[in-house]
């Protein structure tokens, strides 16, 4: 009896070890972010200016790459089925709350398949047309999308982004509609809105920011709770009429279920740290975010949270669960 008890001890500390060993020794090769949408825009951009820094503290180096499409399910995918040793991880944004109430056949959960590490920063986003538009603010755009239904249109960063959502929401809760013309990325939609092909796009700040600065665009709402601090005169969706209206996004680091918890920590520990430099705090916020990092449980409850006030919202809208394309809707690349 004595030796059974003694083999079986044995065996479960062989197996703990090599979980101990690689938390002890983690990081001992480069570590690869993976993000889920076009080089160059939001969710890069955050991802390298962490990365940079973290890298100091791990002593190895960060490599960010861009796996885009798919409202940024394409990268979560491959990370859920990475192999959970710390070695890939993923920024992932508000979308990936939203994919879990869009997408009925994800090859992965969007909680219970990875393993949370913290929030990084929090960001609205911004209604903008040309700045020649007609239309001076939101209300005028709305009233002319109520009198000619479906010939308003916005260009978003791809189905299933947040951005997507905002503007589905938003008409939904207007009680109008608007054609929703997806592009692969910010930038696409960019180029799109300053060719005069699309009337209005809605986008995060750092995307915009440049050409409203340069007198090429105009900000006519910011889709947040409260006005947002880089164009303070710009009004909010709900001061234009649209009662409660609120979408919001977030970017955060992810990995795979199963990544033993001190690696977990350790990876936590490093982004708190970089978070907070002046220079990477500057930065984030220069993109119109709001820095706040978070344990790894607080980032799970909101995530499970904001997928859960998805779904209910795409049920309140009435829109197909699967990826709410209408029919005129045109996959632009």
């Amino acid at each position: 009896m004595l030796r059974r008890h003694l083999l079986i001890a044995l065996s479960a500390g062989s197996l703990a070890l090599p979980m101990t060993v690689l938390a002890q020794t983690y990081p001992e090769r480069p570590i690869k972010i993976l993000q889920g949408f076009a080089p160059g825009g939001n969710a890069d951009a955050i991802a390298r200016s962490v990365s940079q820094e973290m890298s100091k503290g791990l002593g190895q180096s960060m490599v960010v790459e861009a796996q885009a499409g798919a409202g940024g399910t394409i990268a979560a995918t491959t990370v859920s089925k990475a192999k959970p040793d710390g070695y890939t991880l993923l920024l992932a944004t508000g979308g990936h709350a939203v994919a879990g109430a869009l997408y009925n056949n994800l090859a992965y959960r969007t909680v219970q398949d990875f393993e949370m590490v913290s929030t990084i920063t929090y960001f609205p986003f911004l209604v903008v047309v040309p700045a020649n538009s007609k239309y001076a603010n939101l209300t005028a755009l709305l009233a002319a999308a109520k009198a000619n239904p479906t010939e308003i249109s916005y260009g978003t960063a791809g189905i299933g982004s947040t951005h997507h959502l905002a503007g589905e929401l938003l008409a939904s809760m207007s009680k109008t509609q608007l054609l929703h013309v997806p592009f692969r990325g910010d930038s696409a939609s960019l180029t799109a809105l300053l060719s005069g092909e699309i009337p209005m796009i809605i986008a995060p700040p750092t995307a915009v920011m440049a050409n409203i600065k340069g007198g090429k665009l105009r900000a006519i709402a910011t889709t947040g709770p409260q006005r947002w601090q880089g164009l303070p005169d710009v009004p909010t969706v709900t001061e234009q009429g649209v009662t409660g209206y609120d979408v919001q996004s977030w970017a955060g680091l992810m990995a795979p279920a199963s990544t033993p918890r001190a690696v977990i920590d350790r990876l936590n520990a490093e982004l708190q740290k970089a978070i907070v430099v002046p220079a990477v705090k500057t930065r984030l916020e220069d993109m119109g975010g709001e820095v706040r990092g978070s344990t790894p449980e607080e980032m799970r409850t909101l995530v499970a949270g904001q997928t859960q006030n998805w779904i209910q919202d795409v049920d309140d809208a009435n829109n197909p669960k699967q990826l709410m394309i209408r029919k005129k809707e045109v996959l632009c690349h």
